[in-house]
């Protein structure tokens, strides 16, 4: 028996002035839609009304309701009783960034003329093909894009701006200027921060150099405490220097800059730089293969600072649970399981005392923070699934910046590439790319992984997949 048009939803939408697409986007945009990752699209609008579904499942029921102010049964959709049950993502499941995909039901009739309609499993095959196309439209540039906007795309920090920043790191002659009020630096040095963990790495590269040298002057002409907070300011801009300097897997000069954040904060003598400095020497430790000694130095920095946490305040908190996570990961590369688990349950007690995600020190310390270093952890001891299943826990949005959140979804994209599950990593990385562009254009190590992607991928995904990596110029 042919399926019945549903003119009720056309005339709805053609009412309204949209087309497939445009209504598809609005559905997505609804509360339930940005809830539940829904993944509508023209397709999906067409079954709508072509009458191939006669009752979508509940979160997209719930969207259009949202939507349309019209309840699904007055738009032309009739409601359907269970053969058998079928089995429905939790709620928890589905918020998370890798869900469980929920799409429509499909119509079949029980084979009586005039009865009632009923549901039936899709075969193997078919329900494989339509999960993945749903996971297209979950994880690609048109939800991430919808949601969050189309970021500016800035490019690779070019030569000349990395050239200045070496300069102004070895630049050791007389400040001849006035660094300016220590407000104004405290702004530029906030600033700085922000496009870093918004991922706009080439503005911050090109802009580091003058701060860096105003900073300098300033410890060097000011006094007394405005002399000690000009070097706690020094301390977050050399921290921000070397992280770029990692990102770009520039060794020497990210350790000459972690060193200088060292000293600045040790100058500064305030605990709470000290300890926060300590988080870019253990990177730098980690990214130079020294692992044992990372380990060592987060966890010993992190007793340090647990001795006068009796009452933390949320800066304390945060960059103590941040020590304890870039030690899990230091330990993670040693393969010392015992070592991992014991920080990261640490770090997981701070996250519960926290309450919430912050970005109290710049951290993005918090209880999902804890779960993406566990996705890490796991990743690093080769525990593809075990990475995936810690990475559906996390309410991605609940993440307080766009470089954690990109991070997940490139560790999320190497676990399913580690699983042999290229189409799904494939679209996680162009996710990561829609959030935070310069996560994965400027990163050798996104970039490598898009490379692994598209010079193994099956023939069901290898053109997308090569086209994809030719448009960032890697060559598979």
């Amino acid at each position: 028996m042919a399926p019945t048009p549903n003119t009720r939803l056309r005339a709805w939408r053609l009412n309204a002035g949209l087309t497939r697409a445009e209504m598809a986007k609005m559905i997505n945009l609804t509360a339930s839609g940005i809830k539940h990752h829904l993944a509508c699209d023209e397709e999906r609008i067409r079954r709508w009304e072509a009458g191939e579904v006669i009752w979508p499942r509940e979160p997209y029921r719930l969207a259009l309701t949202e939507l349309t102010h019209a309840d699904p049964e007055d738009l032309g959709f009739v409601p359907i009783k269970r053969s058998r049950p079928i089995d429905q993502p939790s709620a928890s499941v589905a918020r998370t960034i890798i869900p469980s995909i929920d799409g429509d039901l499909p119509t079949r009739h029980n084979g009586q003329t005039g009865g009632p309609h009923t549901v039936d499993h899709v075969n193997a095959g078919e329900e494989a093909d339509v999960r993945r196309r749903q996971f297209v439209g979950l994880t690609g540039a048109a939800l991430f894009s919808a949601i969050l906007g189309h970021p500016e795309h800035t490019g690779e920090a070019s030569n000349d701006s990395l050239d200045d920043l070496a300069a102004a790191l070895v630049d050791h002659s007389t400040p001849t200027s006035a660094p300016g009020d220590l407000a104004s630096l405290a702004a530029k040095v906030a600033a700085a921060k922000r496009d870093y963990q918004a991922c706009r790495y080439s503005t911050v590269t090109a802009e580091l150099p003058a701060l860096l040298r105003r900073l300098r002057a300033a410890c060097a002409v000011l006094d007394g405490d405005a002399r000690l907070r000009a070097y706690g300011l020094s301390t977050e801009a050399y921290h921000l220097t070397a992280s770029i300097l990692l990102k770009k897997e520039n060794k020497g000069l990210a350790w000459l800059a972690a060193d200088r954040s060292v000293q600045a904060a040790h100058a500064s003598q305030s605990p709470l730089m000290i300890g926060s400095s300590s988080r870019i020497i253990t990177h730098a430790l980690m990214d130079d293969g020294r692992h044992r000694a990372a380990t060592d130095n987060a966890r010993a920095a992190a007793l340090r600072m647990d001795a006068d946490l009796s009452n933390p305040s949320p800066d304390e908190l945060s960059v103590y649970g941040a020590l304890l996570l870039r030690g899990a990961i230091a330990a993670a590369h040693t393969g010392n399981r015992h070592a991992i688990a014991e920080l990261l349950d640490e770090a997981d007690e701070a996250g519960r005392r926290m309450g919430h995600d912050g970005n109290h020190m710049w951290t993005a310390f918090g209880p999902n923070n804890v779960l993406c270093h566990r996705v890490n952890a796991a990743l690093r001891l080769g525990d593809a699934g075990t990475a995936i299943d810690y990475a559906r826990q996390v309410e991605i949005d609940a993440l307080p910046i766009n470089e954690r959140k990109a991070t997940l979804l490139l560790d999320t994209a190497r676990a399913f590439l580690m699983c042999g599950k290229h189409d799904k990593a494939l679209y996680i990385v162009r996710a990561a790319a829609d959030i935070a562009p310069e996560e994965v254009t400027s990163r050798p190590a996104a970039l490598r992984l898009i490379r692994d992607i598209a010079a193994t991928a099956p023939i069901s995904v290898r053109r997308e997949a090569r086209e994809y990596a030719a448009t960032l110029g890697v060559i598979a």
